[in-house]
């Protein structure tokens, strides 16, 4: 009872990640700065300002335990393989890794990290690692968990808001604490490159008006996500445009999401191709079953992308420079299929 009851748990703290948390808001850069000493080096000592307070990095990072969702992948990315890492009990394999993750750790040959539990965080497991550098920047950390930490090791957490962190922002603020500043750029231009291409390769897609919705956060209503989520901005960079219905929309305080009844699903009625996730089967059917939801055009036609695949749809929401390659192989092709019957 106790497995079952932490599972659930887990799925249910992830699910409200997803339809909520990881619909990452402004840039926050004015809040997350990061500044090299100037009697010291190009890069160290540096230190970077989060919502939580400063971390000063004395020199460059050997042992690099990442929280929350993306700081694993970009840290990778640029260089650095961590000894820790949060693990993905909801998108991840039966070990914890995010697939994506693990392939490219291995292909380097190197020694895959530690994973911790997150929910709760066990911030024993971080200790025992004996890292040099704590790096959270697209996380749900909280002020005692970061001082407590702090008070060991430096800690970089999010710049505004906890999980609002743009992908941008992200690269930029683990780069400053790598002492890598310069690979930033490049690291996401490789990642709106491979978005280019595969919107080049499908030009069907260009122009189709979508929405990406969630039925299992309030009963009877749905969460719309709004410009500024990764998840949205990945579909705008393949060429579609974001319903004017839905940008239309105010976001629920502290979301780049908006709440709209499912009395009121016939605004999605300028929808032509219609997103959503689901955490199983069962709340699939829930949904689906329900008439207000079943009337809407894009889902009447077909012209939907239900995404049950927890790695695929973990991989489209932290939207990384490392996940989005891996992802748009087997995303595309949904979306095309979906696209075809608006």
């Amino acid at each position: 009872m106790r497995l079952l009851r932490r599972a659930a748990a887990v799925a249910t703290a992830t699910a409200v990640a997803l339809s909520l948390a990881a619909c990452s808001g402004s840039s926050g850069s004015d809040d997350a700065s990061a500044s090299p000493d100037a009697s010291g080096d190009a890069a160290f000592p540096v230190t970077v300002e989060s919502a939580l307070g400063s971390a000063t990095i004395e020199k460059k990072p050997e042992r690099v335990v990442t929280l929350g969702w993306g700081a694993a992948d970009i840290a990778l990315e640029l260089g650095t393989v961590p000894v820790g890492i949060e693990a993905d009990a909801w998108g991840g394999d039966a070990d914890g890794y995010q697939p994506w993750f693990r392939e490219a750790v291995e292909k380097q040959g190197a020694e895959l990290p530690e994973t911790i539990a997150g929910y709760p965080l066990d911030v024993d497991a971080i200790v025992a690692l004996n890292p040099d550098l704590v790096l959270a920047p697209q996380s749900g950390m909280d002020q005692a968990t970061f001082d407590q930490l702090s008070e060991l090791v430096p800690v970089v957490a999010y710049p505004g808001e906890p999980w609002q962190t743009t992908i941008q922002d992200q690269v930029t603020i683990a780069a400053n604490a790598l002492g890598v500043p310069d690979e930033a750029a490049p690291l996401l231009t490789k990642r709106q490159d491979a978005i280019e291409a595969a919107a080049a390769a499908n030009p069907g897609l260009a122009g189709k008006t979508f929405a990406y919705v969630y039925a299992g956060t309030e009963p009877g209503s749905l969460s719309v996500y709004l410009p500024g989520d990764p998840r949205v901005e990945l579909l705008t960079g393949l060429g579609m445009t974001l319903a004017p219905s839905v940008a239309g929309l105010t976001a629920s305080p502290g979301t780049f999401a908006a709440t709209l009844g499912l009395e009121n699903a016939d605004q999605l009625n300028d929808v032509q191709v219609l997103f959503t996730w689901f955490n199983d089967e069962t709340e699939q059917a829930a949904t689906e079953s329900q008439p207000l939801f079943a009337q809407i055009p894009a889902f009447a036609k077909g012209a939907y992308v239900p995404m049950l695949d927890r790695q695929l749809g973990m991989a489209v929401s932290v939207a990384t420079p490392l996940s989005v390659p891996w992802a748009l192989d087997a995303y595309v092709p949904l979306i095309a299929e979906a696209a075809a019957k608006a």
